[in-house]
Protein backbone atom coordinates (compact mmCIF):
# COMPACT_ATOMS: atom_id res chain seq x y z
CA UNK A 1 0.00 0.00 0.00
CA UNK A 2 1.28 3.47 -0.65
CA UNK A 3 0.74 6.11 1.86
CA UNK A 4 0.08 9.40 -0.04
CA UNK A 5 -0.05 13.17 1.30
CA UNK A 6 -1.20 16.53 0.44
CA UNK A 7 1.89 17.51 -1.80
CA UNK A 8 3.33 13.92 -2.33
CA UNK A 9 0.00 12.35 -4.07
CA UNK A 10 0.77 8.11 -4.77
CA UNK A 11 -2.90 7.83 -5.78
CA UNK A 12 -5.63 8.69 -7.64
CA UNK A 13 -7.80 11.96 -6.88
CA UNK A 14 -5.33 13.41 -4.21
CA UNK A 15 -4.00 16.32 -6.80
CA UNK A 16 -6.25 19.23 -5.78
CA UNK A 17 -4.07 20.43 -3.16
CA UNK A 18 -0.67 20.24 -5.79
CA UNK A 19 -2.56 21.77 -8.57
CA UNK A 20 -4.51 24.78 -6.25
CA UNK A 21 -0.73 25.48 -4.74
CA UNK A 22 1.00 25.70 -8.01
CA UNK A 23 -2.00 28.36 -9.24
CA UNK A 24 -1.08 30.39 -6.11
CA UNK A 25 2.32 30.41 -6.90
CA UNK A 26 2.07 30.94 -10.98
CA UNK A 27 -0.43 33.85 -9.49
CA UNK A 28 1.49 35.73 -7.07
CA UNK A 29 4.41 35.60 -9.58
CA UNK A 30 2.86 36.77 -12.33
CA UNK A 31 1.14 39.76 -9.88
CA UNK A 32 4.83 40.50 -8.79
CA UNK A 33 5.99 40.53 -12.29
CA UNK A 34 3.49 43.23 -13.35
CA UNK A 35 3.85 45.10 -10.24
CA UNK A 36 7.31 45.66 -10.41
CA UNK A 37 7.67 46.13 -14.59
CA UNK A 38 4.67 49.10 -14.47
CA UNK A 39 5.45 52.66 -14.09
CA UNK A 40 4.30 54.29 -11.31
CA UNK A 41 2.83 57.93 -12.05
CA UNK A 42 4.16 59.41 -9.27
CA UNK A 43 8.08 58.41 -9.99
CA UNK A 44 7.37 57.69 -13.70
CA UNK A 45 9.45 54.61 -13.00
CA UNK A 46 9.19 51.06 -12.56
CA UNK A 47 9.71 49.76 -9.14
CA UNK A 48 12.33 47.51 -10.97
CA UNK A 49 14.55 50.45 -12.05
CA UNK A 50 14.71 52.02 -8.72
CA UNK A 51 15.44 48.93 -6.83
CA UNK A 52 17.80 47.09 -9.03
CA UNK A 53 18.35 49.29 -11.95
CA UNK A 54 16.69 47.18 -14.87
CA UNK A 55 13.92 45.79 -15.86
CA UNK A 56 12.90 42.15 -16.12
CA UNK A 57 12.88 40.96 -20.09
CA UNK A 58 9.32 41.02 -21.18
CA UNK A 59 8.05 38.65 -23.49
CA UNK A 60 7.63 40.39 -26.41
CA UNK A 61 11.65 41.62 -26.21
CA UNK A 62 12.40 37.97 -26.90
CA UNK A 63 11.57 38.53 -30.16
CA UNK A 64 14.59 39.77 -32.55
CA UNK A 65 13.88 43.02 -34.21
CA UNK A 66 16.59 42.85 -37.02
CA UNK A 67 15.54 38.99 -38.22
CA UNK A 68 14.42 39.31 -42.13
CA UNK A 69 11.80 37.62 -41.67
CA UNK A 70 9.44 37.32 -38.55
CA UNK A 71 6.54 34.62 -37.95
CA UNK A 72 3.20 35.95 -38.52
CA UNK A 73 1.88 34.42 -35.11
CA UNK A 74 4.92 35.95 -33.19
CA UNK A 75 4.36 39.29 -34.72
CA UNK A 76 0.16 39.26 -34.17
CA UNK A 77 1.03 37.94 -30.20
CA UNK A 78 3.03 40.89 -29.86
CA UNK A 79 0.68 43.72 -31.19
CA UNK A 80 -2.03 41.97 -29.14
CA UNK A 81 -0.07 42.28 -25.88
CA UNK A 82 0.29 45.50 -26.92
CA UNK A 83 -3.14 46.90 -27.14
CA UNK A 84 -4.04 44.84 -24.62
CA UNK A 85 -1.71 47.25 -22.24
CA UNK A 86 -2.41 49.87 -23.73
CA UNK A 87 -6.13 49.32 -23.27
CA UNK A 88 -5.75 48.44 -19.43
CA UNK A 89 -3.69 51.68 -19.19
CA UNK A 90 -6.71 53.62 -20.32
CA UNK A 91 -9.36 52.17 -18.80
CA UNK A 92 -7.12 52.82 -15.14
CA UNK A 93 -6.56 56.52 -16.50
CA UNK A 94 -10.45 56.55 -16.56
CA UNK A 95 -11.19 54.73 -13.49
CA UNK A 96 -9.12 57.39 -11.66
CA UNK A 97 -10.57 60.02 -13.74
CA UNK A 98 -14.18 59.18 -12.21
CA UNK A 99 -12.92 58.17 -8.95
CA UNK A 100 -11.73 62.03 -8.51
CA UNK A 101 -14.57 63.68 -10.30
CA UNK A 102 -17.10 61.57 -7.54
CA UNK A 103 -15.06 62.93 -4.90
CA UNK A 104 -14.35 66.44 -5.69
CA UNK A 105 -18.17 66.75 -6.16
CA UNK A 106 -19.62 65.55 -3.01
CA UNK A 107 -16.34 67.28 -0.91
CA UNK A 108 -15.26 70.33 -0.24
CA UNK A 109 -11.94 71.25 1.10
CA UNK A 110 -12.09 72.32 4.49
CA UNK A 111 -10.58 75.72 5.20
CA UNK A 112 -9.21 75.59 8.76
CA UNK A 113 -7.34 78.48 10.81
CA UNK A 114 -4.99 78.00 13.97
CA UNK A 115 -7.24 79.06 16.85
CA UNK A 116 -10.45 78.61 15.09
CA UNK A 117 -13.26 76.70 17.07
CA UNK A 118 -13.82 72.83 15.86
CA UNK A 119 -15.94 69.76 16.73
CA UNK A 120 -14.45 66.40 16.49
CA UNK A 121 -16.81 63.21 15.31
CA UNK A 122 -18.10 61.31 18.69
CA UNK A 123 -17.77 57.52 16.50
CA UNK A 124 -13.81 57.35 17.79
CA UNK A 125 -14.92 58.34 21.76
CA UNK A 126 -16.67 55.75 23.67
CA UNK A 127 -15.90 57.88 27.11
CA UNK A 128 -18.68 60.53 26.12
CA UNK A 129 -20.91 60.39 29.19
CA UNK A 130 -24.99 60.45 28.44
CA UNK A 131 -27.49 58.01 26.27
CA UNK A 132 -25.72 56.87 23.16
CA UNK A 133 -28.84 56.82 21.27
CA UNK A 134 -29.28 61.22 21.66
CA UNK A 135 -25.59 61.60 20.96
CA UNK A 136 -24.50 64.18 18.75
CA UNK A 137 -22.59 63.03 15.77
CA UNK A 138 -20.26 66.02 16.16
CA UNK A 139 -20.29 67.09 20.09
CA UNK A 140 -16.40 67.38 21.10
CA UNK A 141 -15.48 71.18 21.28
CA UNK A 142 -11.83 72.44 20.63
CA UNK A 143 -9.51 74.75 19.35
CA UNK A 144 -7.21 74.04 16.57
CA UNK A 145 -3.48 74.33 17.74
CA UNK A 146 -1.62 73.24 14.77
CA UNK A 147 -2.17 72.55 10.78
CA UNK A 148 -0.41 69.54 9.92
CA UNK A 149 -0.84 69.65 5.75
CA UNK A 150 -4.44 69.34 4.23
CA UNK A 151 -5.26 66.36 5.79
CA UNK A 152 -5.36 66.87 9.67
CA UNK A 153 -5.38 69.05 12.75
CA UNK A 154 -3.75 68.89 15.89
CA UNK A 155 -6.31 70.02 18.56
CA UNK A 156 -6.46 70.84 22.12
CA UNK A 157 -8.47 68.58 24.16
CA UNK A 158 -9.60 68.89 27.69
CA UNK A 159 -8.36 66.93 30.84
CA UNK A 160 -11.65 63.96 29.93
CA UNK A 161 -10.32 63.16 26.68
CA UNK A 162 -6.87 63.60 27.14
CA UNK A 163 -5.82 59.93 26.79
CA UNK A 164 -6.71 60.50 23.07
CA UNK A 165 -3.91 61.55 20.47
CA UNK A 166 -4.95 65.40 19.61
CA UNK A 167 -4.01 64.77 15.56
CA UNK A 168 -7.54 63.77 13.34
CA UNK A 169 -8.10 63.53 10.21
CA UNK A 170 -10.07 66.88 8.58
CA UNK A 171 -12.89 63.86 7.66
CA UNK A 172 -14.04 63.60 11.30
CA UNK A 173 -13.56 67.29 11.79
CA UNK A 174 -16.44 69.56 11.34
CA UNK A 175 -16.13 73.85 12.07
CA UNK A 176 -18.34 75.40 14.85
CA UNK A 177 -20.86 77.98 14.41
CA UNK A 178 -21.68 79.15 17.39
CA UNK A 179 -25.53 80.07 17.34
CA UNK A 180 -27.26 83.79 16.24
CA UNK A 181 -29.50 84.62 19.05
CA UNK A 182 -31.31 87.48 17.11
CA UNK A 183 -32.37 84.73 14.63
CA UNK A 184 -32.74 81.42 17.07
CA UNK A 185 -33.57 83.13 20.04
CA UNK A 186 -35.64 79.95 21.45
CA UNK A 187 -32.17 78.03 20.66
CA UNK A 188 -30.38 79.45 24.36
CA UNK A 189 -33.79 79.47 26.26
CA UNK A 190 -34.79 75.85 25.45
CA UNK A 191 -31.35 73.57 25.17
CA UNK A 192 -31.86 69.88 24.61
CA UNK A 193 -32.11 68.78 28.54
CA UNK A 194 -35.58 71.00 28.05
CA UNK A 195 -36.59 69.17 24.96
CA UNK A 196 -36.24 65.91 26.67
CA UNK A 197 -37.62 66.51 29.70
CA UNK A 198 -40.68 67.99 27.74
CA UNK A 199 -41.34 65.00 26.09
CA UNK A 200 -40.83 62.20 29.43
CA UNK A 201 -43.80 65.17 30.63
CA UNK A 202 -45.65 64.36 27.45
CA UNK A 203 -45.25 60.43 28.00
CA UNK A 204 -46.80 60.70 31.33
CA UNK A 205 -49.85 62.68 30.90
CA UNK A 206 -52.99 61.29 31.75
CA UNK A 207 -53.57 61.38 27.73
CA UNK A 208 -51.10 59.20 27.05
CA UNK A 209 -51.78 56.79 30.38
CA UNK A 210 -55.34 56.60 29.50
CA UNK A 211 -54.79 55.63 25.68
CA UNK A 212 -51.79 53.42 26.81
CA UNK A 213 -54.45 51.80 29.16
CA UNK A 214 -57.41 51.26 26.52
CA UNK A 215 -54.64 49.36 24.49
CA UNK A 216 -53.60 46.93 27.03
CA UNK A 217 -57.40 46.34 27.47
CA UNK A 218 -58.23 45.47 24.21
CA UNK A 219 -55.39 43.08 23.24
CA UNK A 220 -56.44 41.10 26.81
CA UNK A 221 -53.26 42.64 29.25
CA UNK A 222 -54.54 43.10 32.71
CA UNK A 223 -53.51 46.40 33.95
Amino acid sequence: MSFSTDYHTQTDGLAERMIQTLEDMVERVSLQFGYKTSIHSSTNQTPAILEKGLNPKLPQESLRKDLVEINPTAFTFKGMLENARKHAIRCMEDSFSYAKNKWDKSHATPDFKVRDLGLVSTTKFNNIKGCGKLEESFAVHFVIKALNGGNAIEAELSEELSNKHPTFPVSFVTPYKSSDSEKFPLKLKFPRIYLLLHILVVRKSPKFSKKKVKNQESKGIPC
